[in-house]
């Protein structure tokens, strides 16, 4: 299932979550002018490896949060940016501008907390915006559970347009990333996804929001 866009209709700019958008396109833009040869040093330096990471904490904490906007093609970057488009702007209204980032920012570095001990030998560098977008997905899950999400589904070969509640398309994406994170722990977490970084991201927004969401109503539902 990949989603085309949400019911839930925001009534406040979320210049929050264009920024942090704008943010990751231009660390991808600044990846791409570096070439073949100096790239995979960059990635490895800024990236988050868990086993660098927790043998010298003190000296490698500063890529649980470069490490969220690094990514490793157009197909990472474009897809978590969509993701990120289209259920941002709606947690960022129900949040608040400041407490919307310090949220994202805090959901990042939970998922890579959360990936550094559960594959604690990985020499892999954990880049990419998706365990921070988890945070705000498990965010949307308690904020707007009857929302729907228009998604690309498909059936019998032909893709066709399903409109899913909200509740039912993140927990069946939810209940994907922990098959797949099980698989990778019984394959040595050779997959070079970050399964457990979402989970760990999503698990942090479905409890953390309850401390960071706003009494008022700044959305309405279609």
């Amino acid at each position: 299932m990949f989603p085309l866009y949400d019911t839930a209709r925001s009534r406040t700019f979320p210049i929050v979550n264009l920024l942090l958008i704008a943010a990751n396109i231009l660390a991808y833009l600044y990846e791409l002018q570096m070439g073949p040869q100096v790239l995979p040093g960059f990635i490895s330096t800024w990236g988050l490896i868990p086993a660098r990471f927790l043998n010298n904490p003190a000296g490698t904490w500063l890529t649980i949060f470069t490490a969220m906007f690094l990514h490793g093609g157009w197909f990472h970057i474009l897809s978590n940016m969509w993701v990120l488009f289209i259920f941002g702007d709606n947690v960022e209204a129900r949040l608040g501008k400041m407490r919307y980032l310090v949220f994202y920012l805090l959901s990042g570095t939970f998922a890579g907390l959360m990936q550094s001990y559960v594959l604690p030998s990985s020499q892999v560098p954990m880049i990419g915006a998706s365990g921070a977008i988890a945070g705000v997905l498990g965010a949307y899950l308690v904020l707007f559970p009857q929302a729907r999400v228009a998604s690309l589904v498909p059936i019998f070969f032909i893709f066709t347009v399903i409109e899913i509640p909200a509740f039912v398309f993140l927990l069946f994406w939810f209940a994907s990333q922990l098959f797949s994170g099980w698989l990778a722990i019984q394959g040595g977490g050779s997959s070079g996804i970050a399964w457990w970084a979402h989970i760990g991201g999503f698990t942090f927004g479905l409890v953390m929001v309850f401390f960071f969401r706003r009494n008022s109503m700044l959305l309405r539902g279609r």
